[in-house]
């Protein structure tokens, strides 16, 4: 029985291991607060500042969009020509299903295959948003987030995303130059990502959204880039929500089902959840446990058969020396044998000397 419980514990701790070490990156996302890559206030010149003007802009001058079609939503016009008005000077280009498409068959026809199946159609607006950002560099704003004030001191940095609640990244507002080493590593992990997790709003999060990006961004950072491959984080009190902060955020998620809103509810009761989760595991280790013994003892039950015990050394009567001397243990006998010595009692058993 000890060599079973042995067997045992060393299956379920490789096991756990396992599944550990599968999801060591998320787990990590929860206690990650991207303070070492954040965007410091003190370094963003305010609104008017004539700094702005002194600083090196390496980014280019491109706002990119995306959504089915050029008829774009009227709850979300607003907020697309606040970004139009505060930047006549930058190039504007709304990719549409048509326009992606094209774009991926003519530069990365190796993806065109999984962009055309992807089940979604956030999904393939997710991923080209990752390729154009790659292949021209500028801005990438969704059309539910309007402009506050001129990006331009955003421009400064090689490659920079927004920090989301509770953790992680988000893909929503993301500005880089050309080539940049972070976006070339997500458009060239995006087809090994592409599964599906049974609820669609965990696998469009998964497969190119932002639990996606997080990840990717995590691994990515913790190969220490240099200075140029660095991915510089726009904190929440910049990205909304106050004057000087760069954008607004209108209505939107309009690709969230139902499922979204038991994934939220999970959020925002995760202390819970997690605390029953370990109970329930503790209790199928259990029932582990118990069914793994019952089996030994079934096994051994029409396996096995002992032998009777010597007269000479009864059980009832053992002499100091043999409890002392010779340490008595069962010995196991096969059917085999114990047909060859005629019909014997379940209960008989055999003693014998750890010196034989």
């Amino acid at each position: 029985m000890r060599r079973g419980l042995l067997i045992f514990l060393i299956v379920n701790l490789v096991i756990i291991s396992f599944l550990v070490r599968s999801v060591s990156t998320l787990l990590s996302l929860l206690v990650e607060d991207a303070s070492a890559d954040a965007i410091h206030r003190s370094e963003l010149p305010s609104p008017n500042s004539s700094l702005i003007e002194q600083r090196p802009q390496i980014i280019p001058k491109i706002i990119h969009q995306t959504y089915k079609n050029e008829s774009i939503p009227e709850v979300w016009q607003e907020a697309q020509q606040s970004c139009i008005d505060l930047h006549p000077d930058y190039e504007y280009i709304l990719w549409t299903n048509e326009k992606s498409r094209e774009f991926i068959a003519a530069e990365y026809p190796w993806f065109l295959e999984t962009f055309d199946n992807y089940k979604y159609p956030i999904q393939r607006a997710d991923s080209i948003r990752y390729f154009v950002l790659a292949h021209y560099g500028g801005t990438y704003i969704d059309l539910d987030d309007g402009c506050n004030r001129r990006l331009d001191p955003l421009l400064a940095y090689p490659a920079w995303v927004r920090r989301t609640v509770p953790t992680g990244i988000s893909n929503d507002a993301m500005g880089s130059v050309p080539q940049h080493p972070f976006f070339l590593r997500v458009i060239e992990v995006l087809q090994s990502y592409d599964r599906s997790w049974l609820l669609p709003y965990i696998t469009v999060m998964y497969s190119t959204g932002p639990l996606f990006l997080s990840v990717i961004w995590k691994e990515y950072m913790q190969d220490g880039p240099n200075e140029a491959g660095r991915v510089r984080i726009l904190m929440q009190e910049e990205y909304n929500k106050h004057s000087w902060s760069f954008f607004t955020h209108h209505v939107g998620n309009s690709w969230h089902g139902s499922d979204a809103r038991l994934i939220f509810w999970m959020g925002q009761h995760w202390v819970f959840l997690t605390v029953l989760g370990f109970i329930l595991g503790g209790l199928v280790g259990i029932c582990l446990w118990w069914a793994y013994g019952r089996l030994l003892l079934l096994g051994s039950k029409y396996r096995y058969r002992y032998s009777k015990l010597p007269s000479f050394m009864s059980p009832s009567s053992p002499s100091r020396r043999s409890r002392f001397v010779m340490p008595t243990l069962l010995r196991r006998v096969s059917f085999k044998k114990d047909e060859e010595v005629g019909p014997i009692n379940e209960a008989s058993y055999e003693l014998y000397s750890r010196r034989d």
